[in-house]
Protein backbone atom coordinates (compact mmCIF):
# COMPACT_ATOMS: atom_id res chain seq x y z
CA UNK A 1 0.00 0.00 0.00
CA UNK A 2 2.81 2.41 0.88
CA UNK A 3 4.48 1.57 -2.44
CA UNK A 4 1.34 2.64 -4.31
CA UNK A 5 1.18 5.85 -2.30
CA UNK A 6 4.82 6.59 -3.18
CA UNK A 7 4.13 5.98 -6.87
CA UNK A 8 1.12 8.29 -6.71
CA UNK A 9 3.23 10.97 -5.02
CA UNK A 10 5.97 10.50 -7.63
CA UNK A 11 3.42 11.16 -10.38
CA UNK A 12 2.11 14.17 -8.47
CA UNK A 13 5.69 15.44 -8.20
CA UNK A 14 6.19 15.00 -11.94
CA UNK A 15 3.00 16.96 -12.63
CA UNK A 16 4.15 19.71 -10.25
CA UNK A 17 7.47 19.95 -12.12
CA UNK A 18 5.62 20.29 -15.43
CA UNK A 19 3.34 22.95 -13.94
CA UNK A 20 6.36 24.83 -12.65
CA UNK A 21 7.92 24.79 -16.10
CA UNK A 22 4.69 26.03 -17.65
CA UNK A 23 4.35 28.85 -15.13
CA UNK A 24 7.94 29.99 -15.64
CA UNK A 25 7.55 29.84 -19.41
CA UNK A 26 4.40 31.94 -19.15
CA UNK A 27 6.23 34.41 -16.89
CA UNK A 28 9.11 34.79 -19.35
CA UNK A 29 6.74 35.35 -22.27
CA UNK A 30 4.58 37.80 -20.30
CA UNK A 31 7.59 39.72 -18.96
CA UNK A 32 9.80 39.94 -22.04
CA UNK A 33 7.37 39.94 -24.94
CA UNK A 34 4.37 41.77 -23.48
CA UNK A 35 6.09 43.68 -20.64
CA UNK A 36 3.37 42.42 -18.28
CA UNK A 37 5.07 40.41 -15.51
CA UNK A 38 2.87 38.36 -13.23
CA UNK A 39 2.81 38.54 -9.44
CA UNK A 40 2.14 34.83 -9.07
CA UNK A 41 4.22 32.76 -11.48
CA UNK A 42 7.59 32.80 -9.72
CA UNK A 43 6.22 32.11 -6.25
CA UNK A 44 3.79 29.40 -7.32
CA UNK A 45 6.44 27.70 -9.45
CA UNK A 46 8.77 27.70 -6.43
CA UNK A 47 6.04 26.05 -4.37
CA UNK A 48 5.55 23.43 -7.08
CA UNK A 49 9.28 22.69 -7.08
CA UNK A 50 9.42 22.47 -3.27
CA UNK A 51 6.39 20.19 -2.99
CA UNK A 52 7.45 18.09 -5.98
CA UNK A 53 11.02 17.58 -4.80
CA UNK A 54 10.12 16.69 -1.25
CA UNK A 55 7.16 14.45 -2.04
CA UNK A 56 9.18 12.60 -4.68
CA UNK A 57 12.05 11.71 -2.32
CA UNK A 58 10.65 8.40 -0.98
CA UNK A 59 9.97 7.06 -4.45
CA UNK A 60 13.44 8.13 -5.56
CA UNK A 61 14.95 6.24 -2.62
CA UNK A 62 12.98 3.07 -3.38
CA UNK A 63 13.89 3.31 -7.08
CA UNK A 64 17.52 4.17 -6.23
CA UNK A 65 17.41 7.38 -8.22
CA UNK A 66 19.37 9.39 -5.65
CA UNK A 67 23.02 10.00 -6.41
CA UNK A 68 25.22 7.26 -5.00
CA UNK A 69 28.89 6.46 -5.34
CA UNK A 70 29.53 2.75 -5.06
CA UNK A 71 32.98 2.41 -6.64
CA UNK A 72 34.46 1.15 -3.37
CA UNK A 73 31.50 -0.75 -1.90
CA UNK A 74 31.17 -2.89 -5.04
CA UNK A 75 34.60 -4.34 -4.26
CA UNK A 76 33.27 -5.98 -1.08
CA UNK A 77 31.46 -9.29 -0.75
CA UNK A 78 27.67 -9.42 -0.92
CA UNK A 79 27.16 -9.67 2.89
CA UNK A 80 29.41 -6.65 3.48
CA UNK A 81 27.60 -4.69 0.77
CA UNK A 82 24.30 -5.59 2.43
CA UNK A 83 25.61 -4.35 5.79
CA UNK A 84 26.81 -1.10 4.26
CA UNK A 85 23.45 -0.60 2.57
CA UNK A 86 21.63 -1.18 5.87
CA UNK A 87 23.87 1.32 7.66
CA UNK A 88 23.28 3.83 4.86
CA UNK A 89 19.51 3.39 5.15
CA UNK A 90 19.70 3.79 8.93
CA UNK A 91 21.60 7.06 8.39
CA UNK A 92 18.90 8.21 5.97
CA UNK A 93 16.31 7.27 8.59
CA UNK A 94 18.07 9.13 11.42
CA UNK A 95 18.60 12.25 9.33
CA UNK A 96 15.02 12.15 8.06
CA UNK A 97 13.62 11.89 11.57
CA UNK A 98 15.66 14.90 12.71
CA UNK A 99 14.56 16.99 9.71
CA UNK A 100 10.95 15.88 10.19
CA UNK A 101 10.94 17.00 13.82
CA UNK A 102 12.60 20.35 13.12
CA UNK A 103 10.53 20.87 9.97
CA UNK A 104 7.33 20.20 11.91
CA UNK A 105 8.35 22.70 14.60
CA UNK A 106 8.99 25.39 11.96
CA UNK A 107 5.74 24.60 10.15
CA UNK A 108 3.68 24.62 13.33
CA UNK A 109 5.16 27.89 14.58
CA UNK A 110 4.44 29.59 11.25
CA UNK A 111 0.93 28.15 11.25
CA UNK A 112 0.25 29.34 14.80
CA UNK A 113 1.68 32.82 14.28
CA UNK A 114 0.13 33.29 10.86
CA UNK A 115 3.41 34.12 9.14
CA UNK A 116 3.26 34.92 5.47
CA UNK A 117 5.73 34.88 2.62
CA UNK A 118 6.02 38.66 2.49
CA UNK A 119 5.69 38.65 -1.29
CA UNK A 120 3.01 40.23 -3.43
CA UNK A 121 0.90 37.08 -3.08
CA UNK A 122 1.51 37.04 0.67
CA UNK A 123 0.82 33.31 0.96
CA UNK A 124 0.97 31.66 4.38
CA UNK A 125 4.57 30.61 5.07
CA UNK A 126 3.51 27.17 6.24
CA UNK A 127 2.50 26.24 2.68
CA UNK A 128 6.19 26.08 1.77
CA UNK A 129 7.26 24.61 5.13
CA UNK A 130 4.82 21.71 5.48
CA UNK A 131 6.34 19.62 2.65
CA UNK A 132 9.66 19.50 4.51
CA UNK A 133 8.14 17.67 7.47
CA UNK A 134 5.85 15.58 5.30
CA UNK A 135 8.46 14.63 2.70
CA UNK A 136 11.12 13.66 5.23
CA UNK A 137 8.62 11.69 7.33
CA UNK A 138 7.75 9.67 4.23
CA UNK A 139 11.45 9.29 3.45
CA UNK A 140 12.05 7.93 6.97
CA UNK A 141 9.29 5.37 6.47
CA UNK A 142 10.76 4.35 3.11
CA UNK A 143 14.21 3.96 4.70
CA UNK A 144 12.71 1.58 7.28
CA UNK A 145 11.01 -0.37 4.50
CA UNK A 146 14.37 -0.64 2.71
CA UNK A 147 16.12 -1.88 5.88
CA UNK A 148 13.42 -4.50 6.49
CA UNK A 149 13.69 -5.65 2.88
CA UNK A 150 17.47 -5.95 3.11
CA UNK A 151 17.22 -7.88 6.38
CA UNK A 152 14.74 -10.27 4.75
CA UNK A 153 17.14 -10.98 1.90
CA UNK A 154 15.95 -8.54 -0.73
CA UNK A 155 18.48 -8.12 -3.52
CA UNK A 156 20.91 -5.26 -2.95
CA UNK A 157 19.77 -2.41 -5.18
CA UNK A 158 22.33 -1.45 -7.79
CA UNK A 159 20.97 1.95 -8.77
CA UNK A 160 19.90 3.40 -12.07
CA UNK A 161 23.30 3.00 -13.73
CA UNK A 162 22.92 -0.77 -14.12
Amino acid sequence: MFERLMLLLAWAAAILFVLSGCMLTYEVIARYFFIRPTIWAAELSQLCLIWGSLLGMPWALAARRHISVDAVTRLFSEPVQRGIEIVAMLCVFAFSVMVTIKGWDIFYESFERGRTSGTMLDLPAWVAELPVALGFALLAIQAVIEVIGLLRGKEIPKGAHE
